[in-house]
C-alpha cells in the first residue's frame, strides 16, 4: 500500500485542506462573490462577505462560551438572519445546530431541549413569551440564552453583543466529514418527536444535487416562506442557493400579496409551497389575472396537484416549470424530482431519483422488485442521516438489509419515476381489501369546489375501517355530501368510495405544513359508532 502524502501533515492543517464541512460553502461563495447580496430579510441585506465574517464572529464566540466540540445550540426563531448565521457559525466550530420546530406546544419543545442536552438557546425576540414558557420546564443542561435584535427599545439586543465578542479572524478547528451538523426533530404521531442527527457530508452533497436542477448561478434568488426549520428550506433551498451564489430572500409567513410583491421586488427565480398555498395564490382576488414571467422554477410538495391547478400555476408563472420535489428528514431531501419533460406527462408521481440518490423498491423479505412492482421505497447515498438521537434500535431498523426504509409504499415505471401510493400506515383496510389513501384524496381533489382533501380509515362495525373523506371547500362553495359522494362514485371503485364525506374548516398540521391524519383519525373516531 502506498503511503498517504500528507502522512506528514499536522492533523488540523490536513482537516482544512480535505475537509467536507457545510461551513466552507460560504467561504468559497465569499471569494468569488464578495459583493453579491447572499440574504435579504426585510429591509436588512446581507453580503457573502459580511455573511461569511459574521459566520467566523458568531463561531469564535460561541466557542468563547466554553462549548466543546459537537455540543448543540438550539435557535428559536421564525425566518431571518440570526438563525442562518447561527446554523453556519456551528457548522464551521464543529457545533450541532437544532432549530426549534415552532409548532411544537412548549412542554414539547423543552422535552427537545433536553433530550438534545442543548448548552444554549438563542431565541428570536418576538417570540420571547414563548421561550419563556419553554423555559418553565427543567432544562439542567442549558447554559446559554441570547435573544436578537428587537424594535423594543427596553429588549436588550444580546444576540449582537455575543457576535461583537467574537473574533473576525478565520475560524479553522478540525471538523470532520460525518460530524454532525444539524439536530431536526420530526413530528411526533404517537409519541415524542425523533432527533435525527445529520452530518456535514450529508447536508453538502444533498446541497450540490440541489444545486444541479436548479440550473442556475449566481444572483439565482429564491424566496423562502416555509420554515427553515424544516429540511426542505434549510438543505433543498438554502444550501443549494449558497453553493451557487444565489439569493435567499426571507418571509416569515405565507401571505399571497406580501408573496406576489416579493416575486417582482427581489426578481424571485425559485419558489417553493405547499399546494393549499398555491390556491390561495391563484385564488386570491388581488391577483386574478397576474403573472410573474422572471420565475424559472415553482415546485411544491407533499402531494401532487390536479391537472386544473398546476394549469393555474402554469399561467400565474408562464416561463416556470412547476413541478414536485420530494424527501424526508432522515434522508437529506431533495430525493425525487420530477424532471422538466414530466411536468404533465407524469405529473402524478414523485419524479425520479435526484443526483447522489439510488431509489428501489423492496418486499418484506428485503429482495428488491422489479420496475412496476408495488413494495417499499428505500435509499441508498451519501445524505443518509447518522442515526436518531438516543434511540439505536429504530436507527438499526429504518437501515436494514443495507437501505435506507422510507415508510412509503411505491412503484418504479421503465423511466424511473416514481408512482407513490401510500404511507404504510395510511394504507385503509377497508372490507378485506387495502385501499391507498392518496387514490381517494386525488379523486377529491378533482372536484373543482374542493380545497384541500384527506381520506382516513375510521372504525366501523362492519368494515373494519370505513373509508371517510375529509374536506376543506374552496371559498364560497356551497358543495355538500351528495354532490361529492356521485362526482366519488363515477370515478372509484366501489369498494374505494368513501363511505362518509366530513367537511371542516381546516386540517390539523405540524409547525412545517404537513397535515396530520393522526389527528383527523382521533377527532372523528366515533362517526361510525353513533
Amino acid at each position: 500500500m502506498l503511503e498517504h502524502e500528507f502522512a506528514s501533515t499536522g492533523a488540523l492543517e490536513r482537516n482544512l485542506v480535505e475537509r467536507v464541512c457545510a461551513g466552507d460553502v460560504l467561504a468559497r461563495c465569499a471569494d468569488l462573490h464578495p459583493d453579491r447580496i447572499a440574504i435579504v430579510d426585510g429591509p436588512r441585506r446581507l453580503r457573502y462577505e459580511d455573511f461569511d465574517r459574521q459566520v467566523d464572529q458568531l463561531g469564535h464566540a460561541l466557542l468563547g462560551l466554553g462549548l466543546a466540540h459537537q455540543d448543540v445550540v438550539a435557535v428559536m426563531a421564525r425566518n431571518c438572519i440570526e438563525l442562518l448565521l447561527t446554523y453556519f457559525a456551528c457548522a464551521r466550530a464543529g457545533l450541532v445546530c437544532a432549530p426549534v420546530n415552532l409548532g411544537l406546544r412548549p412542554a414539547e419543545i423543552a422535552w427537545c431541549l433536553r433530550d438534545a442536552e442543548a448548552r444554549v438557546l438563542i431565541v428570536e425576540a418576538p417570540l420571547r413569551d414563548m421561550a419563556s414558557a419553554v423555559l418553565a420546564e427543567e432544562l439542567p443542561l442549558l447554559a446559554h440564552r441570547f435573544h436578537t435584535r428587537s424594535d423594543d427599545p427596553a429588549d436588550a439586543a444580546e444576540f449582537d453583543d455575543l457576535l461583537a465578542s467574537g473574533s473576525s479572524a478565520p475560524l479553522e478547528v478540525e471538523v470532520r466529514d460525518r460530524d454532525v451538523v444539524q439536530l431536526l426533530y420530526t413530528s411526533g404521531t404517537t409519541s415524542n418527536p425523533k432527533g435525527v442527527l445529520t452530518s456535514h457530508l450529508a447536508v453538502t452533497m444533498a446541497g450540490l444535487s440541489g444545486a444541479l436542477a436548479l440550473h442556475g448561478g449566481p444572483g439565482y434568488t429564491a424566496l423562502v416562506a416555509l420554515p427553515l426549520f424544516h429540511c426542505a428550506m434549510l438543505n433543498g433551498v438554502v444550501l443549494p442557493l449558497m453553493i451557487i451564489g444565489g439569493t435567499v430572500v426571507l418571509a416569515q409567513g405565507f401571505e399571497p400579496q406580501q408573496a406576489a410583491t416579493l416575486f417582482e421586488a427581489e426578481g424571485v427565480h425559485l419558489v417553493v409551497l405547499l399546494p393549499m398555498m398555491y390556491g390561495l395564490l391563484i385564488d386570491h382576488p388581488a391577483l386574478q389575472g397576474r403573472s410573474f414571467p422572471g420565475m424559472r422554477r415553482a415546485m411544491y410538495a407533499m402531494a401532487p396537484m390536479p391537472h386544473e391547478r398546476l394549469a393555474a400555476i402554469h399561467a400565474m408563472f408562464p416561463n416556470a416549470d412547476v413541478v414536485l420535489g420530494s424527501g424526508q428528514t432522515e434522508f437529506t431531501p431533495a430525493t425525487c424530482m420530477q424532471r422538466p419533460e414530466h411536468q404533465w406527462s407524469k405529473s402524478a408521481t414523485w419524479g425520479t431519483a435526484t443526483a447522489m440518490t439510488r431509489v428501489a423498491v423492496m418486499d418484506e423479505q428485503g429482495r428488491l422488485l422489479p420496475r412496476g412492482q408495488t413494495g417499499e421505497l428505500v435509499y441508498r447515498g451519501p445524505q443518509v442521516m447518522n442515526a436518531y438521537l438516543h434511540m439505536p434500535e429504530e436507527s438499526r431498523a429504518c437501515l436494514r438489509h443495507g437501505w435506507f426504509h422510507s415508510g412509503d409504499v411505491a412503484h418504479i415505471d421503465a423511466d424511473g419515476a416514481i408512482w407513490f401510493e401510500d404511507r404504510f400506515k395510511d394504507v385503509i383496510k377497508t372490507g378485506g381489501e387495502n385501499v391507498a389513501s392518496v387514490e381517494v384524496e386525488r379523486c377529491l381533489m378533482e372536484h373543482p369546489e374542493v380545497a384541500e382533501a384527506a381520506a382516513v380509515g375510521l372504525p366501523h362495525p362492519h368494515w373494519g375501517e370505513a373509508i371517510t373523506g375529509v374536506v376543506v371547500r374552496r371559498p364560497g362553495s356551497e358543495l355538500d355530501e351528495a354532490a361529492l359522494m356521485a362526482h366519488c362514485d363515477a370515478r372509484l371503485a366501489g369498494f374505494k368510495t368513501p363511505k362518509a364525506i366530513v367537511f371542516v374548516a381546516e386540517f390539523p398540521r405540524t409547525g412545517t405544513g404537513k397535515l396530520q391524519k393522526h389527528l383527523i383519525r382521533i377527532q372523528h373516531k366515533d362517526l361510525f359508532q353513533r
